[in-house]
Order: C-alpha cells, then sequence, then structure tokens
C-alpha cells in the first residue's frame, strides 16, 4: 500500500512539473480563457487539479488554431496589406508577356499577300 501511495505521489509529482513547464513554454496564443500568468498561477497553486483544468480546459489545440487561421489568402487582410501595389503590377506585366510570347509561338505564320 505504502508503494503504490509512493508510485502515486511521483506520478503526480511528475504531471505537476510537466503542466507547469507546458503552461510556461506555450505561446500566449494558445492560452484559451485567462493570460499565460494566470495559468501558470492555476497550475503552480493547485497541483494536480491545475494541470487538469489547464489540459481540458486553457490550453488551444492545435486544430483549433488551424482552424482561424484557415482563410484563402485573398481573405486575409494582412496578406492583402502585404502586397504592395508594385508587387501585383509586376506580376501582371510577366503574366501578360508570358501570354503575348505564348501567343506569338502558337500562331500560325501570315500567308503573304500575293500581287
Amino acid at each position: 500500500m505504502a508503494r503504490l501511495l509512493i508510485v502515486g505521489g511521483f506520478l503526480a509529482l511528475v504531471f505537476w512539473v510537466f503542466s507547469i513547464v507546458d503552461c510556461a513554454v506555450q505561446p500566449a496564443t494558445r492560452h484559451r480563457g485567462a493570460s499565460k500568468g494566470a495559468w501558470i498561477a492555476i497550475v503552480v497553486l493547485i497541483p494536480v487539479l491545475g494541470g487538469i483544468l489547464w489540459f481540458a480546459l486553457g490550453r488551444r489545440r492545435r486544430r483549433d488554431q488551424e482552424s482561424i487561421r484557415r482563410a484563402a489568402p485573398d481573405d486575409d487582410p494582412e496578406f492583402l496589406r502585404g502586397l504592395g501595389k508594385t508587387e501585383q503590377d509586376d506580376r501582371i506585366r510577366r503574366l501578360e508577356e508570358e501570354l503575348a510570347r505564348l501567343d506569338d509561338e502558337t500562331d500560325p505564320p501570315a500567308a503573304e499577300p500575293r500581287s
């Protein structure tokens, strides 16, 4: 019985330390419901229960974050702001030149007029 308590206490200690480290190293965008400092305080002050709360409620899952960022580039205001007008103009000009070159390659030679 004493061994079981020692093993359980050791596992609780490992889980507690792991919870603290996981909470501390996650970027602020992965914390849900409270600030990063508040979550660290919860996990530290309420040893095992704080860790369970952190993993169940506080930690934003990667798939949750991906669904937030899953937008087409033309729907993303940051992406659109990052595009300069000259960048767009240069790309359009290059595409037009390429299309003109392809048109020239595929057009049959013009017949010479007969006199």
